[in-house]
């Protein structure tokens, strides 16, 4: 999993619900339009990455299954991006 501007993680499946979970209230967030609580599940969605993955090494490169916005990344960017399952599919 990749987080645009900073790196990639090496995430297992046994924290895909957990994502998932997080995933869907930004989803809530990002459909309603509510910044406040966009920007708090975003911020939520990637300390998750951050605290449950595994950090890639910077130099390597490998392709990502699936890729997140940065934190600065607006709720009309993150709108834009959303399918009907999310971020994270599943």
């Amino acid at each position: 999993m990749r987080i645009l501007g900073e790196g990639q993680y090496d995430i297992a499946d046994t924290h895909l619900d957990k994502l998932n979970e997080l995933d869907a209230v930004l989803q809530s967030a990002a459909v309603s339009g509510d910044e406040r609580a966009f920007a708090t599940g975003l911020r939520a969605l990637l300390d998750a990455v951050r605290a449950l993955g595994t950090p890639l090494p910077a130099d390597t490169l490998a392709p990502s299954d699936l890729i997140l916005p940065d934190e600065g990344t607006s709720l009309h960017e993150v709108q834009a991006l959303l399918a009907g399952e999310g971020l994270i599919p599943g």
